[in-house]
């Protein structure tokens, strides 16, 4: 291995007796997640000091000794930004923020910088879960940059794999409150479909035969009937790029304010112009699961911001 690894030694232990190899190595070291030691078994650098050929799933005897080599952590490019963030709630495994609307998650072409990413590097001092990879460590998931509202940031390898399990069987509680365009009917419903992205503009996703992109499930109900307009509650079952932004428009009532997927209505463009509301009426409103770690379930709620209220209230009929 390379001159920079460092090494770790681990007997088993009766506790560990009869178990896979994967899940008592992150017993026995746990600052390493089960996934990372599985990557590093694949990698060859899990060994009992003479074997190499390791599998994830062989099963563990009392008094083995195991060596694992870990490899120097990649050099971060990522600067951190002291950006004002709004905390929910913070504890040494997570970070739960409250996003405003205009502010990217991750660094990517285009946005190298000023992102949530950045933030949290400031406000963490670098302590955030890798898995992600070194352009955007400890996101487990993101939300467009002109959606607001709540998002979850594992600090830890082990409450990142926990999270995204949770995200992965879709078990995390998720609801957004939207204004879109006319009322729906019926005013409650699923929209459940495949979405791809668009062989028309690779900028927008679009629903396409079943099979082909990836499947998604948005629940939806009218909250507040408005002029010409309707407040709702979206609950996802499953978390696809501009998913609630694609179903509302597929149904016909696309979100007001939406740049790439409505056009202004008639009656709209004074309102939408006296506000300077230029965004997708979306807002992360409620966020739970549980907590990865302590295995308590937590539940947070974001109120609606300013602009989407100020919206609200002069859509009242």
């Amino acid at each position: 291995m390379g001159s920079g690894d460092s090494n770790i030694c681990v007997t088993i232990g009766d506790a560990q007796a009869g178990e896979r190899l994967d899940r008592a190595l992150a017993d026995l070291i746990p600052d390493l997640s089960r996934e990372r030691i599985k990557t590093l078994i694949g990698e060859g650098r899990v060994t009992t000091g003479r074997d190499t050929r390791i599998s994830a799933s062989a099963k563990v005897a009392v008094g083995q000794d195991y060596h694992v080599s870990l490899p120097p952590a990649r050099p971060l490019d990522t600067v951190a930004q002291d950006i004002p963030l709004s905390i929910v709630h913070e504890d040494a495994d997570l970070i739960v923020v409250d996003k405003p609307a205009g502010l990217v998650v991750h660094p990517a072409a285009g946005n190298l910088d000023g992102t949530l990413v950045n933030a949290l590097l400031h406000h963490c001092a670098g302590r955030l879960s890798g898995i992600g990879g070194v352009a955007r460590p400890g996101i487990v998931h993101r939300i467009d940059k002109d959606t607001s509202g709540l998002l979850v940031v594992a600090k830890t390898d082990k409450a990142h794999e926990g999270l995204a399990r949770q995200f992965k069987d879709h078990s995390i509680q998720r609801l957004y409150a939207a204004i879109c365009y006319g009322a729906p009917v019926p005013p409650a419903g699923t929209v459940d479909t495949w979405i791809a992205r668009s062989d028309a503009d690779r900028k927008k996703m679009a629903v396409c035969r079943e099979g082909r992109g990836k499947h998604a499930i948005t629940h939806y109900r009218v909250t507040e009937r408005l002029n010409g307009a309707a407040l709702l509650e979206c609950r996802l079952e499953t978390g696809r790029t501009h998913q609630v932004r694609v179903h509302m428009t597929h149904i016909g009532n696309p979100l007001i304010g939406d740049p790439l997927y409505s056009r202004e209505r008639k009656g709209f463009k004074s309102i939408l112009e006296t506000l300077g509301f230029k965004r997708q009426a979306l807002h992360a409103r409620t966020l739970g699961f549980i907590h990865p770690v302590t295995e308590k379930p937590l539940m947070f709620e974001s109120a609606l911001p300013v602009d989407m209220q100020e919206l609200l209230s002069r859509l009242h009929v």
